[in-house]
């Protein structure tokens, strides 16, 4: 019976039978050489056909003059050729009825205007074949598990793959063997590897999407560049989650130079670094800053089980290491709760001369009480439900006949308690670390590390229960006409559920004084125009009018100052609107992403937003759940429950705003370009619009 992977469309690239080389060369160095001496001396145990004219044997294969003269059938089809001769080749391909081609071959998207154009012929043909290409200009495809290795990268010349669950996809095939040769040092096992190059046709998603129900694939590590369909990158990480597949991605091109060299490099949109972010944990994945902290977290989940939850145990020899990891854990999210009671009074019969707490110093002496150490940790996972440990073991794993007691202590402790992680640290014995590890623990050096990628593993764990499914885009009830101005942009607010105060357009200062009176004084007199969007950069807001003179004076103030700052602006009046009181400003924005489509922004006002970028991103729509969770993560929004004895602010009533403009966004995200509520002012009771500008889309 087939299987679901197997049924998937990229199961020939990672499984194929029969594969040819066309641009084979009888040299095992040159580029057309090395992906056949790499399937020779890797044991691949399908079918090889070189395809050259001007050879009938290459490295020991048969070799045929056109891959049309290939005795039977052929599921993959890999090309070394100049980028001139490989639209022939892939016509012949097709016409072979291969299902899958790897174009090697560069000098396309990459290299200016005619390369697109050659590479768009290239999608073309393919899919006119029903064929998938991979490439151009990839460095291929390394299985692991069935020995396929279809790629001229030099790492393999002095690096053997150990067959492993970790899976990696990068676009570029440099990052890629950078990432994997890492990896074969450490000795972390591997299943499959890809590069896609300039992803005329498959792309990381794609390959992430294959690797989701990859039964030799346990953990995915994956690096981009940019997304050129954003809704395929998140159905592939929800994928992923769902069918409990840790993710680890690098998004890379977030400098102002990365993002430039990305678009020169492959031709795909960066995009919003921060929308980004927003994305991976929306859908369960984790994004690694550096290849090291990729392949840390990789091999964490590789080995660990699933944290039931954020808590932790310390246990250490050292004072000092003991507070250095305590530091790391507070910076990395995890939790160091107090010993319970019944794990105070076991832990003082046991090491009555060493402190109590987490970190649980037990001091050098621990060594006098026999099985001191591995019998203390025994104590905190039997008298809590704390999902992690950590033992800082000094420099006792490298002496391999000293430490042989411990390691089988250690054995029977994690058999005791199968559902904990156990967190070894300190230097070790290369044989001590292969066989801990092997025996299901990890072993790091760097205690700092080692909280990273455990607080990575906690939060994948937790980004699970919270995956936020892809939304299906609805027509607009009605088109988006003649928001031009704030008083306009507030009105169509108002009518979504947004609170906005009263106000009026004043063509003359008699309607300005007029509006005022009926509003009741204090008011607010702003400029009216179309073509000025930061009215207080040019003065063209007013405070805390009181008088009717103050109001008429205002009227003439504002406007002489429009037409001063710029003569060319229509001005239709003045607004004038009641004063709002006091409250904490915040920002409520819609950003139109490109990739992504609709995502709500929060921020505070002020500083927070200027100086320190403290804003976040989430997808519309936003429950009332996910409201809450944008709003703690901006750093400032502390502010809101009342900093140091300060009034408390209405939460809900921001929320309900969020929720509400998350709607607006997604029922009008084929008109939208942007919103900008700025400030949205909160309050004690309640909350409200001040500022707004909609920008619909040309």
């Amino acid at each position: 019976m087939t299987t679901l992977h197997q049924q998937h469309p990229l199961y020939g690239l990672f499984e194929p039978q029969a594969v040819a080389i066309l641009g084979a060369s009888s040299d095992p160095n040159k580029l057309g050489g090395r992906p056949i001496r790499f399937l020779r001396d890797g044991g691949f145990q399908g079918k090889v056909y070189p395809v050259n004219s001007r050879n009938t044997e290459i490295q020991g294969y048969p070799a045929f003059a056109s891959i049309k003269d290939i005795p039977g059938p052929v599921d993959q089809a890999i090309i070394i050729l100049p980028a001139t001769a490989c639209q022939a080749a892939l016509e012949e391909c097709g016409e072979k009825g291969v299902k899958v081609v790897q174009v090697f071959s560069s000098g396309f998207a990459e290299v200016g205007p005619e390369g697109v154009i050659a590479q768009q012929q290239l999608v073309a043909t393919a899919k006119r074949y029903g064929m998938k290409l991979l490439g151009p200009n990839c460095l291929g495809v390394v299985g692991v598990v069935n020995r396929f290795f279809a790629t001229f990268s030099t790492a393999l010349e002095a690096l053997t793959p150990s067959p492993g669950t970790i899976s990696i996809a990068t676009q570029s095939g440099a990052f890629g063997s950078c990432a994997y040769s890492i990896a074969i040092q450490r000795g972390m096992g591997l299943s499959r590897i890809v590069a896609t190059g300039n992803e005329a046709h498959i792309d990381v998603a794609e390959c992430i999407d294959y690797f989701a129900q990859d039964p030799d694939t346990k953990v995915i590590c994956a690096a981009i560049e940019g997304c050129q369909d954003g809704n395929r990158l998140r159905s592939a990480l929800l994928k992923a989650a769902q069918n409990k597949k840790p993710v680890i991605i690098m998004k890379v091109g977030t400098s102002t130079v990365g993002i430039a060299a990305a678009a020169t490099h492959t031709g795909s949109l960066a995009g919003n670094d921060a929308i980004y972010d927003a994305i991976f944990a929306e859908c369960g994945a984790w994004r690694a800053q550096t290849i090291e902290e990729m392949l840390d977290v990789a091999y964490f989940c590789s080995k660990l089980p699933v944290p039931e939850n954020d808590q932790a145990g310390i246990v250490t020899v050292s004072g000092g290491i003991g507070i250095l990891m305590a530091d790391a854990a507070e910076n990395n999210a995890i939790v160091l709760p107090e010993l319970p009671p019944n794990a105070v009074q076991k832990m003082t019969e046991l090491l009555p001369f060493a402190p109590l707490g987490n970190p649980m110093d037990t001091t050098a002496q621990v060594t006098a009480v026999k099985d001191g150490t591995t019998r203390t940790m025994d104590i905190i996972l039997s008298e809590t439900q704390w999902s992690t440990i950590f033992l800082y073991m000094a420099q006792t794993a490298c002496a391999p006949k000293r430490f042989e007691s411990m390691r089988l202590a250690l054995i029977a402790l994690k058999q005791k308690h199968p559902t904990r992680s156990f967190i070894l640290i300190g230097p070790s014995d290369d044989a001590v670390r292969r066989s801990l590890e092997s025996d299901g623990f990890i072993v790091m050096t760097d205690p700092t590390r080692a909280m990273v990628a455990a607080s990575a593993c906690i939060a994948l764990a937790q980004r699970r229960k919270n995956l936020v499914p892809l939304q299906p885009r609805q027509a607009a009830p009605n088109k988006l006409e003649n928001i031009q101005t704030e008083a306009q942009a507030k009105q169509l607010l108002a009518q979504h559920g947004i609170p906005v105060l009263q106000e009026r357009v004043c063509a003359s200062s008699q309607e300005a004084i007029s509006a005022a009176q009926a509003l009741g004084f204090p008011v607010v007199v702003k400029i009216l125009s179309p073509d000025i969007q930061h009215k207080t950069e040019i003065g063209g807001v007013l405070l805390n009018l009181t008088t009717e003179k103050a109001v008429s004076d205002a009227f003439d103030v504002v406007t002489q100052r429009a037409r001063s700052a710029q003569p060319g602006a229509r001005i239709e009046g003045v607004l004038v609107s009641q004063m709002a009181g006091a409250g904490l400003e915040t920002i409520l924005g819609v950003h139109q992403d490109p990739v992504f489509g609709p995502m709500m922004m929060f921020g505070l006002g002020g500083i927070s937003v200027e100086l320190f970028k403290d804003v976040a991103f989430a997808s519309a729509p936003l429950s009332q759940a996910s409201a809450q969770a944008l709003i703690k993560r901006v750093r400032a929004s502390k502010l809101l429950a009342g900093w140091r004895g300060q009034t408390a602010y209405d939460q809900q009533a921001l929320i309900n705003a969020l929720v509400a403009l998350s709607k607006f966004a997604l029922a009008y995200s084929d008109q939208l370009e942007g919103v900008d509520i700025n400030p949205f002012l909160v309050q004690a009771n309640g909350a409200v619009c001040l500022d707004a500008l909609i920008t619909i889309r040309a």
